[in-house]
């Protein structure tokens, strides 16, 4: 597994997708002697996020660190979805029209599968803008199909195309095993582009939902435990069984003050009855069990 103390130079020289990567988290060549850490924290670049993706890549790392990065990572796919819909894809295809279109001029083949071609493509560009609005988690059931239709256009390449007939191999030809190589490149980068969103980014993302929800929870509970001190000093009036008129007069405040301090300390504690609020104030130490009658 790479660490932050290991040199991005021995990363991006012994792993092929290495470049890819650091290009997606804006990091760039030129590293010099630098470790990983060094270049992410000079790029701006969560550190344990960028390996995290690096290890997920190149080892099929799954265990992930506990502080995720959300913003860095969807920066990271977002990165990527400008990288297949701006360059990749348009220059796949134009690699295609060179490789097919010299065939059987009488067949409509090459033309369907260019069609094919544009049909994934539009459906990747769907995915991707679903995926650029937020909505990453709703979508990761479709990439499944999207890496099949890749699979689908190679396959009719493979089994149906009509090549030239020639004696030895041809340029045309050897364009077309570009485009095959292309094609099947691609389908790995994608598949593991939307690896990375279901195994890296739906579970931090759950684990951030999680953490706000305990978070509110205790912030809940804490504000329902506290009480101003004027509110505990009409709990402490409640309990002994005074009326709000009779409250109002000890601590000479108005009944409408009594009214709203009793209707805050229900809501705070949400208990309504006052043998529960007498129960809270004994626990509490705000009256001696001994005062009461």
């Amino acid at each position: 597994m790479y660490k932050p103390t290991d040199k991005i130079c021995d990363l991006m020289s012994h792993e092929e997708d290495a470049i890819q990567i650091i290009s997606r988290f804006g990091l760039e060549m030129g590293v010099g002697e630098q470790t990983i850490e060094q270049v992410c924290a000079s790029h701006g670049v969560h550190t344990p996020t960028f390996l995290a993706v690096v290890n997920y890549k190149v080892f099929k790392q799954r265990a992930l660190p506990a502080d995720i990065d959300i913003p860095t990572l969807e920066r990271y796919l977002r990165n990527a979805h400008t990288y297949f819909l701006d360059f990749r894809l348009p220059r796949l295809r134009r690699s295609l029209i060179e490789a097919i279109i010299p065939a059987d001029p009488t067949t409509r083949i090459p033309g369907l599968i260019l069609r094919c071609y544009d049909e994934f493509v539009e459906e990747i560009r769907t995915h991707i803008e679903h995926e650029n609005a937020g909505l990453f988690e709703e979508h990761a059931h479709d990439d499944r199909r999207i890496t099949d239709k890749l699979t689908e256009i190679k396959n009719l390449i493979i089994k149906y195309y009509p090549s030239p007939v020639t004696e030895n191999p041809s340029p045309v030809t050897y364009q077309l095993i570009s485009v095959m190589s292309d094609l099947w490149h691609l389908e790995l980068d994608f598949a593991d582009h939307c690896a990375i969103e279901d195994d890296i980014l739906a579970p931090a993302i759950s684990i951030h939902k999680e953490r706000i929800a305990g978070h509110n929870h205790a912030a809940q509970k804490e504000e329902a435990e506290e009480l101003s001190e004027r509110e505990k000093d009409v709990l402490i009036q409640v309990v002994k069984g005074l009326s709000n008129k009779e409250i109002a007069d000890v601590l000479c405040i108005s009944m409408h003050t009594v009214i709203a301090h009793r209707k805050n300390i229900t809501r705070k504690l949400n208990i309504h009855s006052t043998a529960g609020l007498t129960i809270y104030a004994i626990v509490n130490h705000l009256v001696d069990i001994n005062s009461l009658e």
